[in-house]
């Protein structure tokens, strides 16, 4: 006897097809958009880090050096004058201050004259002017710079507090004894859709001149 198998087969129809490969492009799709968007969102929030942790490190060298602004040590082997604490006239955009510096690897006390401005670049510069010995240089601490604004607190009764702070039209012939510093940078512009998206970061701070308040 022989035993017949008998199979169904049953396919697809092109429009089944169709529909299925419809549907894994709507998902694929909505897949690709959403890594898009998370994508850009982290580089976006990445740039916002970036910028304030530039914004912050720059800030923190600059209160650093006003904080000095006016140090001597007056020890007697020191033969560095601090004769201009601050140099004059004052700028609302750059400002210039001395202090004496003892550098250990070259043994001697040194005047340090120190400016900050910006130049024609957006840059941040940092210019030191050393002696001894008689040599200067010039860094750059932060690119993409929108505003450097500085504010001076003057003491008018010399009674060492800050009785009023002005801008740098204000300070006339007036002891300055603290300054507000006020920086803003954006994100470089290598994504204008990422520097769209983050705005300018600004960060102030103010320091007195403890050294001038002495003298």
């Amino acid at each position: 006897m022989r035993t017949q198998w008998i199979f169904k087969e049953k396919g697809i129809t092109l429009i089944e097809l169709m529909v299925a490969l419809v549907i894994c492009g709507v998902v694929i799709g909505s897949i690709y958009r959403l890594f898009i968007v998370q994508t850009r969102a982290y580089t976006v929030q990445d740039q916002v880090v970036e910028v304030q942790q530039s914004v912050r490190s720059a800030m923190e060298i600059l209160l650093r050096d006003l904080r000095m602004t006016g140090y001597d040590d007056d020890n007697i082997n020191s033969t560095i004058t601090i004769t201009t604490p601050m140099l004059t006239p004052v700028a609302a955009n750059s400002i210039t201050v001395s202090y004496e510096y003892f550098d250990a690897t070259a043994a001697q006390y040194q005047r340090h004259t120190v400016r900050y401005s910006v130049d024609g670049n957006l840059t941040l510069l940092r210019q030191i002017d050393r002696n001894p010995p008689n040599d200067s240089r010039t860094e750059p601490l932060l690119e993409n710079v929108d505003d450097l604004t500085f504010t001076y607190g003057i003491d008018t009764d010399e009674d060492s507090d800050v009785d009023s702070w002005v801008d740098a039209g204000g300070v006339g012939t007036s002891k300055v004894i603290a300054v507000r510093a006020a920086l803003t940078a954006r994100p470089p512009s290598l994504n204008p859709d990422v520097q769209a998206r983050v705005t300018p970061r600004t960060l102030t701070s103010a320091v007195s001149f403890r050294n001038l308040m002495m003298k």
